[in-house]
């Protein structure tokens, strides 16, 4: 018989697998990143907040250090051409699982619009002997920005017209192009910040340097079944869909990823789901918990079946194109939304009512994160409803 798996317990799965309720917090930003496979990194305050809300101490210096100083983790293009922050081993699964393939498409395309955009007559070549020159003077300079690249390299410099004939086009220079294919092939790395903890500039490093020793690279078959392993016993039990989507991945990629594990199909609410065969004992509920989730916090985007835990409260959460704004969590779903205003507290908007007890936990934790980021304003790239009310614009 196939066990039903409610989702209370999906609830209390969460709550314990990604490190929310108070018995199962994190004590380092790499506990959090390997319990949730990767830290999104599209917005870099991102990363900072999700750690917050995760570890027994917060603290901004112990993120930076876990990223630039230790390097455990490491900032790296991935699932779905997103920016995300792995753990270190993960790196050469994450780059053959997904990035090789994103690295691919994205050649192809810069290719097609250089030759286009008059570039060059022989696209390819130019490319490779420029990226074979930004490599170089990374090995020889440690770390340099994208201006001092340029200064150095004048080809990155070279202008192309973006978006002709539209009202938003204009012309630009290569240069973030040529660095997003390095990195993408795993050549170059982004390495420390030009400004804060929520500065979208940095500094960049070949990735030998910056991880000196890195394991050979592997497989994409053999990658992508380790990456669906890890995303399982994070994200668990799941759906097909929900990994095909977290992943980027074909279905049949998807499908051969699953065939390679040792699974047992479930039951989710009367549709088909998968567990990890040494996970499939029932998890007991943890004490009540609430948490404060940033924009584009791995939890909320790790599937793309999200009624069990989003419910109606939807369209005040995210934007028109799919991106979860800020997310106020009790026990396993969402029941509301939050904002930074510019004196730097935190707003907070109940979507239901959670019972006084909730409610006062949630005040104390908007009190905490205000506390943390010592006043320190965050806006996310992606704005939603009801960030954009709180905030006050």
């Amino acid at each position: 018989m196939i066990r039903k798996v409610t989702i209370g317990e999906r609830r209390a799965r969460l709550g314990r697998n990604h490190r929310l309720a108070a018995e199962a917090r994190a004590r380092s930003t790499t506990e959090v990143a390997e319990s949730l496979v990767a830290l999104h990194s599209t917005d870099p305050a991102s990363v900072y907040l999700s750690v917050f809300a995760r570890v027994l101490v917060p603290s901004v210096e112990e993120v930076g250090a876990a990223l630039y100083d230790r390097r455990e983790v490491v900032r790296m293009l991935g699932m779905r051409r997103t920016m995300f922050v792995v753990p270190r081993e993960l790196v050469p699964v994450v780059q053959a699982g997904a990035t090789d393939a994103v690295a691919v498409r994205m050649r192809r395309l810069y290719e097609a619009l250089f030759q286009r955009g008059g570039v060059s007559p022989d696209p390819a070549r130019w490319l490779r002997e420029v990226g074979e020159s930004v490599v170089s003077l990374l090995q020889r300079a440690d770390e340099l920005t994208a201006q001092e690249l340029a200064a150095a390299e004048p080809r990155l410099r070279t202008r192309i017209m973006m978006n002709e004939g539209k009202s938003y086009g204009g012309s630009s220079n290569v240069t973030s192009m040529v660095l997003m294919l390095l990195s993408a092939d795993g050549r170059i790395v982004r390495g420390r910040p030009l400004g804060s903890w929520i500065s979208s500039q940095y500094r960049w490093s070949a990735m030998e340097q910056w991880l000196p020793g890195a394991p050979d690279r592997m497989s994409a078959d053999e990658a992508r079944t380790a990456l669906a392993g890890r995303w399982l016993r994070a994200f668990g039990p799941a759906t097909e869909a929900d990994l095909r989507w977290w992943a980027g991945w074909t279905l049949r990629d998807t499908r051969a990823a699953i065939a390679g594990l040792d699974t047992i199909p479930v039951e989710l609410d009367g549709a088909p789901g998968l567990l990890l065969a040494a996970d499939a004992e029932p998890v007991e509920a943890p004490a009540p918990w609430v948490a404060l989730l940033p924009a584009l916090d791995p939890t909320p985007m790790g599937w793309s079946g999200r009624e069990w835990y989003v419910g109606s409260h939807a369209p005040a959460l995210f934007d028109m194109t799919g991106n979860i704004g800020p997310t106020v969590w009790a026990d396993g779903r969402v029941i509301g939304g939050w904002a930074q205003r510019k004196d730097g507290s935190i707003a907070v908007r109940l979507l239901e009512d959670a019972g006084t007890a909730v409610a006062t936990a949630v005040d104390q934790a908007a009190g905490a994160l205000a506390a943390t980021t010592a006043g320190t304003r965050v806006t996310p790239r992606f704005r939603t409803p009801i960030q954009r009310e709180l905030s006050g614009g």
